[in-house]
């Protein structure tokens, strides 16, 4: 315990600056483009509730002509100016765009309430408003957003039909299975968010008590912490948003720290209406960065495109296109599916033979690295996290590898891990990780995930089956790929008692191995 509480001061104080930060430049970086056509407003919100708001009309307009409308809600902990380089070449291209601080942020009115049902009423009052006083068309209203204004847009889609198109970038979906995956706390994602919010805008009650029941690890708040998710994700109301209609275009990158791109990839499959999904290599909202410092990008290229089509009525081809469109994390060219499930070619099983007895609470040297900071360097320089197998200790990582690839091997979706699990005690934590290994026994991270389990019988084994993160990664032919499981990670929150043991077993009518799944090559 007190290790975590370590984990969480330092990566509290982490979360305060890099929001600050990330402000300070996205104020500062729009300001030459931010000098005409914008106006800074106040809209009541919910209850009357004052957002700090932005609107930024075409040149030109006059009254006589109606524009599609594009609301931005800001991301979580960045002031209301976030989106001004955007709103800008948005309203170039004939937008009325109003993008507005999410109330309890900055010098909004209210409390944080992690887009709950006030947070979507927000959203609708805000439309309300620019159809009032904005040269902006009823029949063409669409929403886009980073991260916390990502989940607000798709959850207003459903709440609100008025919204035809929405473009949710970083964002999620599910909630829970983001900060919460495997019945484990993502402590530093958790630390980060709770931190920023500390800074730059006012906690309700509500979320107070769900942070300090999250860090508390009590196992008797989780249904309340699950019923809290649910009502802020909008997998939870997709039939909703497949009645309204609504063209969802969904972007994610792949090491995202904070929403992890399985849950996307689960959503993207539930819609029915017109849709897209994107994956890139990076972390949380890194993919979108320079879009918002009004440089080139891809994301917000492909948003445009979404909008001019959907609310517009642009022949511009985005419905003709692959909608599912990835960039791999060892390559720099995009990839185009007709689905998620054609991602993956074929499987390839790595069986995990033997019996293995692991000792916990001790962190062997295999990490899935520190939030951000990780995942940018994989982006940036193709560095993710590494460790040597030959190195890692036995006694607290377990360690299977494939034999070596005669040609190169390009993982594509999500490599599952199936095996028999003995515990010593009736709660544990385990981290597992696939690692590309090259010749001298080095290993890159490619993807891992972790599992914790509750109320289990010491000494009796039972099944598990754990996603790891989905992933683009192609490995060099004369590599291999091994699958390393241990108990301790900076990322997680770990549940194993001092002292315990798991042990993992591969039984002849149900052996164990970990799912590769494989795109064509």
């Amino acid at each position: 315990m007190g290790n975590r509480r370590g984990a969480l001061r330092t990566t509290t104080v982490s979360a305060v600056s890099v929001s600050l930060i990330a402000a300070g430049a996205l104020v500062a970086a729009p300001t030459a483009q931010a000098a005409t056509g914008i106006r800074f407003v106040d809209i009541a919100g919910d209850g009357g509730t004052v957002l700090k708001a932005n609107v930024v009309t075409p040149a030109g307009a006059d009254g006589t002509r109606r524009y599609p409308l594009l609301v931005l809600p800001t991301s979580w902990g960045l002031p209301q100016v976030e989106y001004v380089a955007q709103a800008q070449q948005l309203a170039d291209s004939g937008y009325v765009v109003v993008s507005y601080n999410v109330r309890g942020f900055w010098q909004s009115g209210g409390e944080i309430e992690v887009a709950g049902p006030q947070d979507t009423a927000d959203a609708s009052q805000v439309i309300d408003w620019a159809l009032a006083h904005t040269p902006a068309d009823a029949g063409h209203v669409g929403m886009a957003g980073v991260s916390y204004g990502a989940g607000i847009g798709l959850l207003t889609a459903a709440k609100d039909p008025r919204v035809k198109a929405v473009a949710a970038l970083s964002g999620w979906a599910d909630l829970i299975d983001s900060i919460y995956s495997g019945r484990t706390q993502h402590l530093q994602a958790t630390a980060l968010l709770d931190g920023a919010s500390l800074v730059t805008g006012r906690q309700s009650a509500e979320l107070r008590q769900i942070f300090d029941a999250f860090y508390s690890s009590d196992q008797a708040k989780e249904p309340d912490l699950i019923a809290w998710g649910k009502k802020r994700s909008a997998s939870n109301f997709v039939d909703q948003i497949n009645r309204n209609g609504a063209a969802v275009m969904l972007a994610n990158a792949w090491g995202d720290t904070i929403f992890p791109p399985n849950q996307y990839a689960d959503f993207y499959e539930k819609l029915t209406g017109p849709k897209r999904l994107q994956f890139r290599p990076g972390d949380h909202a890194t993919a979108e960065l320079t879009g918002l410092l009004g440089l080139p990008n891809d994301v917000w290229t492909d948003t445009a495109r979404w909008f001019d089509h959907y609310l517009k009525g642009a022949d511009n081809g985005v419905d003709r296109e692959q909608p599912v469109r990835l960039k791999s994390r060892s390559t720099g060219g995009y990839e185009g599916y007709p689905d998620w499930k054609s991602v993956a070619a074929t499987e390839h099983k790595i069986a995990l033979a033997g019996t293995t007895t692991l000792h916990t609470n001790v962190d062997s040297g295999a990490d899935a690295g520190v939030v951000f900071l990780s995942s940018v360097l994989d982006q940036l320089a193709k560095a993710p996290p590494m460790a040597s197998l030959p190195l890692l200790p036995r006694r607290w990582a377990a360690v299977w590898q494939s034999e070596k690839y005669t040609a190169a091997q390009r993982v594509r979706g999500t490599a599952a891990l199936h095996t028999t699990l003995t515990p010593t005690a009736e709660s544990g934590t385990l981290i597992a990780y696939l690692y590309d290994v090259g010749p001298l026994g080095v290993g890159k991270l490619v993807s891992n995930a972790p599992y914790t389990f509750h109320g289990r019988t010491p000494g009796r084994p039972f099944g598990v089956d754990l996603e790891l993160y989905s992933t683009a990664y192609d490995v060099p032919a004369g590599h291999r790929l091994a699958l390393v499981v241990d108990t301790v990670d900076p990322l997680y929150v770990e549940h194993n008692p001092s002292g315990a043991r798991l042990t993992f077993s591969s039984p002849g009518h149900d052996p164990s191995y970990v799912s590769i799944p494989l795109g064509e090559q």
